[in-house]
């Protein structure tokens, strides 16, 4: 897995102060996309354990509130193996701080049993997750308005309680 960047501080991508990984690699390729460099899987910087030691450290702080994944893509498989070392490491470390997740997938293609995106890691992933961000950006759905997401298609779920009752919660934090 490589990333193409670690933005600490960030206040663009979830509630609070977090930090923000943009991981490589993305088959989706929505017209439009803001990174679409960071479709390439190979991509900037290979993910090390240093990486995550680093992102590790970057959320000590008490005013950082959590650790977003961007992309890219973070549910492309290859991805998912590479940041499921990750979360279990941030919530083991840091269970008070949130993980949000940035998805083209919907939720209901990451629970599909279909070749693509679904994977043997799939359902750990989102188990560590608290808020995922899904659907595909859409520009004739673009809305500024939105909280933390570009187009009036993408939800915003409430993960741990979407597992919990078997459908989608949306999050209204």
């Amino acid at each position: 897995m490589h990333y193409g960047a670690i933005k600490t501080n960030d206040i663009a991508n979830g509630i609070g102060v977090r930090t923000s990984l943009f991981v490589s690699g993305c088959t989706n390729q929505c017209p439009r996309c803001f990174q679409p460099e960071t479709w390439a899987f190979d991509y900037g910087t290979p993910f090390t354990q240093e990486t995550i030691d680093f992102i590790l450290d970057s959320l000590a702080p008490s005013h950082i509130q959590g650790l977003s994944l961007l992309g890219g893509e973070p549910m492309e498989p290859a991805n998912q193996a590479g940041l499921l070392p990750l979360v279990q490491s941030v919530k083991a470390r840091y269970p008070q701080k949130t993980i949000w997740c940035y998805t083209g997938f919907t939720l209901e293609q990451l629970q599909t049993q279909a070749p693509h995106p679904r994977c043997d890691g799939t359902d750990a992933l989102l188990s560590y997750l608290d808020v995922l961000v899904d659907g595909r950006f859409v520009e004739a759905l673009k809305d500024i308005r939105l909280r933390f997401r570009g187009s009036s298609n993408q939800r915003l779920i409430d993960v741990p309680a979407t597992l919990s009752k078997g459908e989608v919660v949306l999050w209204n934090g």
